[in-house]
């Protein structure tokens, strides 16, 4: 008779958390306001509303938006909120930042939702790799959101951990 293989990973109560779960779908799309300045240096309200006006911001339909400005010019507040304003009824999401703001900031909403009891005295895998771009900033704020209730928390793959945190 040939001895039964034992999956101990199974039978070891650990609770994996893939942060690719919590990934927001959708195009990501980067608006530099830096496209809309005066010989590089400066916005002008008239040109810019004039983009505003101008621009389909149906393209932008279901979009996940960041808004910047990569120059290194002084742009003001109010332009950014007329960004804000035109594309509020299309896109699905707006942040000002970079795309890694915009990544930064679907995650942590995302995370948010997270009930917490689900995971009490759990001992925790959070999944390392993946096919899905995850930020640090992600993994960072789903430890400290699991570190309150967790038993531990590890990173890696159930076979092959790295320990985190361990409630004394």
């Amino acid at each position: 008779m040939a001895d039964e293989i034992v999956n101990k990973v199974a039978q070891s109560g650990l609770v994996e958390v893939n942060l690719e779960e919590y990934y927001v779908h959708g195009e990501r799309i980067l608006i530099d306001v830096k496209e809309n300045l005066f010989q590089g240096l400066i916005l002008r309200e008239k040109d810019f509303r004039d983009y505003i006006k101008n621009t389909n911001w149906e393209n932008y339909k279901n979009k996940l938006v960041a808004v910047v400005c990569t120059a290194d010019a002084i742009v003001p507040t109010w332009a950014y909120m007329l960004l804000a304003t035109a594309l509020e009824p299309q896109a699905k999401k707006i942040v000002f930042g970079n795309l890694a703001t915009l990544e930064t900031v679907l995650f942590f909403e995302s995370l948010s939702k997270i009930n917490t009891d689900n995971f009490r005295d759990k001992r925790i895998v959070i999944k390392g790799c993946g096919n899905l771009p995850v930020p640090e900033s992600a993994y960072v704020e789903l430890t400290r959101i699991l570190k309150p209730v967790a038993k531990s928390i590890m990173y890696g793959e159930p076979c092959s951990t790295v320990p985190v945190y361990k409630k004394q």
